[in-house]
């Protein structure tokens, strides 16, 4: 009896949205699936498939074939405007499947798909009226997209190649992908929401996942448009900034000391993007219009992606490279510094695991840490050099130099608060 009471309220909300959907369609059709009807597919397969279990297990086909073979048969000979359509005949089985999945105490399952079913139901109108804004330019660009990541991503080898296994072929054009992966996030948001506030969204977005390609992707939109350079400039900012943020708390699930010590260095490096953000955002509102948008152009450009991963895999040769010329508690400033040039993410996480195993010193792993983001920060400086406007170029350099100067006053006083302690404990000896 409860499988029963639950397949039937899960039937009729897939029923009562899908039913609210043809009327507000104002659809002259009359003989469409709405609320009972969906009940009463639910109800069938949930007592098919206690028929199934308790007395023949081909019952539940059999309903999935009539119930399918009724759906076709509907739109027999029945003008496509006034039969249901495919959407209904898929609906109609899922619905039965609804109803076993109940009866076989599938809850969770049971539910994630209704949900799903009747999101999608609710969502037809707003989905049309998307699609039918597509351009050529949006289908070309889904395709390069998908080309960069679902053809040429699989097909490419995951393995150590070169002098001290310094290139990896996959870890190369995981960056090509990362890189568009940002500008075609930002163009999806742009054309879904204005091309101001998907700026400021991917901005939010690329700081979370690469700070450095979103800084590229960016400084070659206002290079395509420096009108805007003000937004591209606020854009940079603000994903440094995340990108901080991000890493301490990434660090604090490994090792809360670790993050607790670079709580003030980070604060520091991360004031300067704010304060820039602000001015930015600040100048770009003091001469913005209604129709004052920045351009959405095409997001890939696979021949700088490609570029930037090549130098990306440079100097991840060179990082093996120190890796096998020395202990790692004599060379690991070099080498983070180093590092920091292409993934602050990898050698932060590989200091954490570190200092975990007891192989270096807490003071060090946190110089460390703060000599990567210094190196990151430079880095970013870099390509807004060789790939921004001259309006972005000078913003982001000022916003980099302050950044690297707190970097350096933190670097400061985590040394002079580690020779503290160590005095204290020769003296006490």
């Amino acid at each position: 009896m409860l499988s029963l009471i639950a397949s039937a309220g899960l039937g009729a909300m897939i029923g009562l949205i899908r039913q609210w959907n043809e009327q507000a369609d104002k659809s002259d059709h009359e003989d469409f699936a709405g609320m009972r009807t969906f009940t009463l597919w639910s109800l069938l397969g949930c007592g098919a498939a206690f028929v199934s279990a308790e007395y023949s297990p081909a019952v539940l086909p059999v309903v999935f074939a009539v119930v399918g073979a009724h759906s076709i048969l509907a739109r027999w000979g029945t003008k496509a405007d006034t039969a249901g359509g495919s959407t209904t005949f898929v609906a109609s089985l899922l619905t039965v499947l609804i109803g076993s999945l109940v009866f076989w105490q599938k809850h969770q399952e049971a539910i994630v798909l209704t949900a799903l079913m009747v999101v999608l139901i609710g969502l037809k109108d707003p989905i049309h009226a998307w699609t039918r804004a597509f351009t050529k330019a949006d289908i070309r660009v889904t395709l390069q997209f998908v080309a960069v990541t679902g053809v040429v991503l699989p097909l490419v080898p995951d393995r150590a190649l070169g002098p001290f296994d310094g290139f990896n072929p996959r870890s190369v054009w995981l960056m090509v992908v990362l890189i568009s992966g940002v500008g075609f996030v930002g163009y999806v948001l742009m054309r879904l929401f204005s091309a101001r506030a998907g700026v400021f969204l991917t901005s939010l977005l690329g700081g979370t996942v690469s700070s450095t390609a979103t800084t590229l992707a960016f400084s070659r939109r206002s290079r395509e448009d420096p009108a805007h350079s003000e937004s591209y400039a606020m854009a940079v900012a603000i994903a440094c900034t995340v990108m901080l943020a991000r890493l301490l708390v990434i660090l604090t699930l490994i090792n809360r000391q670790l993050s607790a010590q670079l709580l003030l260095p980070f604060g520091l490096m991360a004031v300067p993007g704010v304060a820039g953000a602000a001015v930015f955002w600040w100048q770009q509102q003091g001469k913005r219009k209604a129709s004052d948008q920045p351009a959405i152009g095409n997001p890939l450009s696979l021949l700088t992606a490609i570029k930037f991963a090549l130098i990306y895999a440079v100097i991840s040769f060179l990082v093996k490279a120190a890796e096998h010329s020395g202990h790692l508690q004599d060379g690991l400033l070099p080498l983070a510094f180093v590092s920091g040039l292409t993934d602050l993410d990898a050698i932060s996480l590989s200091i954490a695991d570190s200092l975990k195993a007891q192989e270096i010193a807490t003071a060090l792993a946190v110089k460390a840490i703060i000599l990567a983001a210094i190196a990151n920060s430079a880095l970013k400086a870099g390509l807004t050099v060789v790939f921004g406007s001259p309006g972005l170029r000078w913003r982001v350099m000022v916003v980099m130099a302050v950044t690297i100067a707190c970097g350096l006053v933190g670097f400061v006083l985590v040394g002079g608060e580690a020779a503290a302690p160590a005095s204290q404990e020769s003296a006490g000896l």
